[in-house]
């Protein structure tokens, strides 16, 4: 697709996602996490009016080019379930040596205010673990929450496979076989690939 993109961005190749919506010239930014000139460089290929930046969950992995992202591209609101506002300005979340906390990050909203695309609350991964789903794409953006062949860990804190599990089983593995699901980490895969193949859920 012409209007979605992916740029592993920073040490831990997280997969910042840009979607372009033409009829709305609305660019959707997800989980800008590094390398801030490299995913502006890549958005100045659209000829967006708007930005918003969609943040699947808190970890510093994710969040790293927020600061300079909304300043370059005014961006309109930056959107985070409220289960990871604490974590996201926490000066804890960090993985030092090599990711440091995000200093000067801007404010987040919780409340959702788009009708497009439908934003899933994923806990598990972590208490605010959200997914954006593009219908008509048939197309998942999943965060930490759900990996080809894998899931979120859930060994940090506010973590819970328990409630991981239940996210994935009741929320996602009940969309269509076909859709295809973007991971915050690794290759894409499908809904029906996870249902039949992934080893923490079969």
């Amino acid at each position: 697709m012409d209007n979605f993109r992916i740029i592993p961005v920073g040490a831990l190749a997280v997969n910042c996602y840009l979607y372009f919506h033409a009829d709305q010239k609305l660019l959707f930014i997800v989980d800008p996490g590094d390398d801030a000139d490299l995913i502006i460089s890549a958005a100045e290929n659209y000829a967006f009016e708007r930005a918003v930046i969609l943040l699947t969950h808190a970890h510093v992995d994710h969040i790293g080019a927020v600061p300079e992202i909304a300043r370059q591209l005014n961006v309109e609101f930056i959107y985070l379930n409220s289960g990871d506002v604490e974590l996201y300005y926490s000066p804890d979340n960090h993985i030092l040596p090599y990711l440091p906390p995000v200093a000067n990050l801007p404010p987040v909203t919780s409340s959702w205010q788009l009708d497009y695309p439908q934003c899933i609350a994923t806990p598990g991964h972590s208490p605010g673990g959200s997914c954006f789903y593009f219908p008509d794409q048939k197309l998942l953006i999943s965060g930490d929450t759900l990996f080809a062949g894998s899931v979120g860990r859930t060994d940090l804190p506010g973590g819970s496979f328990a409630t991981l599990e239940k996210s994935i089983r009741e929320k996602l593995l009940t969309l269509p076989d076909d859709v295809t699901v973007y991971p915050g980490h690794g290759p894409r895969t499908s809904i029906k690939a996870e249902k039949c193949t992934n080893p923490y859920l079969t």
